[in-house]
């Protein structure tokens, strides 16, 4: 059997860990996960990680790896990610790429080039005190066709361009940009399709939602959220503040921030969860632009009863043109 990958991407909520769990069941083989925060560990129920019962089904990498108070880049999880994967390969099975981690998602299917420069707060405090004007200008003699993708007004891409350039004694245009895998890839998403066709590929023109399927998502996000809330949340973000501090800056992404707003007692409880469900709304449509944006993926609909097995036909499919 030849290598490949099948990745199941989209917005939250949807039911990706449920059907990329059907798909690596059925063609014997392990799932790679692609979330920025089930990697880390002790984050479980605020960011619906795979259940101990799920793990047990299906071997999963990538949940539960680090120590939140260790943070990586994208850069580490990209060279984690693909030793995973490799190792499925090698072992002759088609592994399962799953998440909704857009950047997470791309570092592995167009095998972003990432600049192995880590974050130096130092020289970030040093340059931004020079203001962006300053720091554009400097960009644009170092590193031209750098400046010339970023718009003059962009703080963070501005200096972190230069601490590329700085840092490494390269430009960062010369260190950036793609080089896709040498294998086939398959991509799955799912979502709320109300009014569309499932199963197939769509382009941009067919990507725009609708108020229906924007309301199921919304009962989804909703349904998700109170059962988080239901099983502990609560109690999950006081024994990391407790662990960790409440700076610790995990505790400042979806659901955990507005958790600790209502310990602080600058919210109440409900308002927590409304808040959770107001913003984990905003995310899943950036989610959504994200992924939409890529004409290659083959959409299913979560609610469809035949979803899973349109997926694992699909994937059997693709298993069967690597043999």
């Amino acid at each position: 059997m030849g290598m490949g990958l099948i990745a199941i991407v989209g917005p939250t909520a949807t039911g990706k860990t449920a059907l990329a769990i059907a798909v690596a069941e059925a063609l014997g083989t392990g799932i790679v996960g692609a979330d920025s925060r089930q990697i880390y560990r002790h984050f479980d129920v605020g960011t619906a990680k795979p259940t101990a019962a799920d793990r047990d089904r299906v071997a999963h990498a990538l949940v539960d790896c680090w120590e939140p108070d260790c943070p990586k880049t994208l850069a580490d999880y990209q060279e984690l990610a693909r030793s995973h994967l490799e190792a499925m390969q090698r072992a002759g099975t088609v592994p399962v790429l799953a998440g909704g981690t857009g950047l997470y998602v791309k570092s592995i299917v167009r095998g972003l080039k990432i600049p192995r420069v880590a974050p130096q707060a130092a020289l970030r405090s040093q340059l931004m005190a020079q203001g962006q004007v300053y720091c554009y200008g400097c960009l644009a003699q170092v590193d031209p066709a750098a400046a010339a993708k970023i718009h003059p007004n962009d703080v963070t891409r501005t200096v972190r361009a230069l601490e590329i350039f700085y840092c490494s004694g390269r430009p960062a245009s010369e260190q950036q940009g793609e080089a896709p895998p040498d294998y086939p890839i398959l991509q799955i998403g799912i979502d709320c399709l109300d009014g569309m066709e499932s199963g197939r590929s769509r382009d941009r023109r067919t990507a725009d939602p609708d108020p229906g399927r924007g309301d199921r998502l919304t009962v989804r996000i909703g349904q998700r959220t109170r059962a988080m809330f239901e099983a502990g949340l609560v109690a999950e973000v006081v024994a990391l503040r407790d662990r960790y501090g409440a700076d610790l800056p995990l505790l400042q992404t979806l659901g955990y921030r507005e958790v600790g707003d209502y310990l602080d007692g600058k919210i109440s409880l409900a308002e927590a969860e409304a808040l959770t469900v107001r913003h984990t709304r905003q995310f899943a449509k950036r989610q959504r632009t994200w992924f939409r944006a890529d004409p290659t993926i083959h959409w299913l609909d979560s609610d469809d009863p035949q979803a899973r097995d349109r997926a694992i036909a699909l994937a059997r499919t693709f298993q069967q043109t690597l043999e």
